[in-house]
């Protein structure tokens, strides 16, 4: 429905005229403000300041702005409890919620989307390419980096400093001051975590302007972003470019290369695939395997390296690194919101080559993050190599200790018990065993903190945390909860992972692993539980 239509509603037009609409902008573009701004997440809090500059954007390109807003968690005060089990199903409530307000209302010519945080982007993308009106993303943009003994730092140390104060490796004045200086304020958090990888994903794929994902939450820059922002969508509309002329399978391709260059968080393999099929595409683990051995990785960022968000777009941000790709080709010609892929390309430079490799000297000829097969994830599993430091083994070989829950491992971990040369299995935390598929950063990071990067390895159905590094390997599938071979592993088996053939094995003949299947099927029963977020989560992997 057209705003106009609205004058053969009269009920409709008296209740917007209650909202302060004036008679003369009936016939004016209405466009919706998706905002995701709230008082308890970081990365959202200053965007009830934020959308102002939106708006004001919108009205003076003659449109009119409405706002509403959506929910918004934030995974590291989620993390580390239950609380972590409602993460993943929010962004399903966050993609429902947004088509729910627009298609009720049915009057709006287009949307401007304000997110943040690490399921927070990936709804609204959802939603954007569900809904296929006009769209532009405005992406909160990250923190200031925290500082520390002169030493920059971001929030993964604050998760590292528990486990080193837990053994008495530093102390509780340390401790504290590490905590209390990690997240200097307002903004997602610094590093490459989740939410700053989807909002470079968002910007690679052309929704959001050049430079958005990586300017600074507070700065003048990212205020300029948004007003911009705001005037862009009325020209959107105009033009008629809805948001899956934007969201093409080039698109996902090009995001897809972006990701693997950067070394993103694993997390984006929950998330583009996902939203690349509510836009109509399927990108299986298969494709992104291949997509990832073609792509060099040019760029490490916090966690695997000691350069932050602010490093990345002083070097010249995703258009420097997209346009390093295109040298060799990589990309495909693409519509953005503002025009081309290849005219936004043109002038975008590598303005620190320590920051950004060039293309002739990657880090690795193949990308940040590899698809691993194997007895134990027959269906796939996803590791970050870009956060595997050089001196861990190509091939691994070890023994397996084993948790069922993240607590256990916690638990084990804070006693000091690691040895060198144990993989850490971490089972019945995926979609349907946890439920809800659990983001784990305590475990890894207790690793990191105690030095052990290089002589441990940890597998789970759950997930790991965009801040994670070292030999993690996450998303492995089938889950334990519905059989997966990751059930059927017992304290002490070899678990062989090989990262140049990309395979994952459990060391177990498969007469013993049918034995293991057949006596889990008679002791497993599905722990039971009650209506509602996680019940109905559970019920779309079943």
């Amino acid at each position: 429905m057209k705003p106009s239509e609205i004058k053969h509603l009269p009920a409709a037009e008296a209740l917007l005229y209650a909202d302060g609409l004036k008679a003369e902008e009936v016939d004016k573009p209405f466009i919706a403000v998706a905002n995701s701004f709230n008082e308890i997440t970081p990365g959202h809090i200053h965007l009830n300041k934020l959308v102002e500059h939106v708006k004001r954007g919108i009205r003076e390109a003659g449109a009119i702005p409405f706002e509403f807003n959506t929910i918004g968690v934030c995974d590291g005060i989620a993390m580390g409890h239950q609380g972590m089990k409602y993460s993943l199903p929010s962004r399903e409530t966050i993609a429902d919620s947004i088509e729910e307000m627009i298609s009720s209302h049915g009057v709006f010519a287009g949307i401007v989307f304000i997110a943040a945080c690490d399921k927070n982007i990936p709804g609204h993308l959802k939603a954007a390419a569900r809904l296929n009106l006009p769209s532009v993303f405005v992406s909160a943009g990250p923190m200031a980096t925290g500082e520390y003994d002169g030493k920059k730092i971001g929030v993964k140390a604050a998760f590292e400093a528990r486990a080193q104060f837990e053994l008495n490796k530093i102390s509780k004045d340390e401790y504290q001051k590490i905590v209390c200086s990690a997240c200097p304020g307002a903004g997602t958090c610094s590093g490459l975590y989740t939410a700053n990888s989807m909002a470079c994903v968002t910007e690679a794929l052309g929704l959001s302007l050049p430079g958005c994902a990586t300017a600074a939450a507070l700065s003048k820059e990212k205020e300029e972003l948004a007003f911009e922002s705001g005037k862009l969508i009325v020209e959107v509309v105009k033009n008629g470019i809805k948001a899956r002329d934007i969201m093409t399978e080039q698109a996902f391709e090009n995001a897809l290369r972006l990701d693997m260059a950067i070394g993103a968080s694993t997390n984006t393999m929950l998330h583009v695939p996902n939203i690349a099929e509510e836009a109509g595409f399927e990108f299986d683990l298969g494709r992104i395997n291949d997509l990832s051995e073609s792509t060099p990785n040019l760029v490490k960022l916090d966690p695997s390296s000691e350069y932050f968000m602010d490093d990345l777009h002083s070097a010249g941000g995703i258009p420097a690194v997209m346009a390093e790709l295109n040298k060799k080709k990589m990309l495909h010609e693409a519509k953005t919101v503002e025009g081309e892929l290849f005219a936004r390309l043109e002038n975008a430079s590598v303005k620190n080559k320590e920051v950004i490799r060039p293309i002739e000297n990657p880090y690795s000829e193949s990308g940040g993050i590899s698809i691993l097969y194997g007895n134990l994830a027959e269906e796939g599993s996803v590791i970050k190599t870009s956060g595997i430091g050089p001196d861990f083994p190509r091939v691994f070989e070890g023994k397996a200790v084993v948790f069922d829950s993240e607590e256990e491992v916690n638990e084990f971990i804070s006693k000091g018990k690691i040895e060198k040369g144990s993989v850490l299995v971490i089972r019945y935390e995926g979609p349907v065993g946890g439920p809800g598929m659990r983001e784990m950063l305590y475990p890894t990071a207790g690793v990191s903190g105690l030095e052990l990067d290089n002589d441990v390895a940890l597998l789970t159905d759950g997930r790991f945390s965009g801040a994670t590094h070292g030999a993690c390997i996450g998303h492995i599938a089938p889950e334990a909860a519905i059989g997966g071979n990751i059930a059927l592993v017992k304290n002490g088996d070899s678990i062989k992972i090989d990262l140049d053939s990309r395979k994952i094995d459990l060391i177990v003949s498969e007469a013993e692993l049918k034995k293991r299947k057949q006596a889990w099927q008679k002791e497993f029963k599905l722990k039971e539980l009650p209506n509602g977020v996680l019940n109905n989560f559970r019920k779309r992997f079943l």
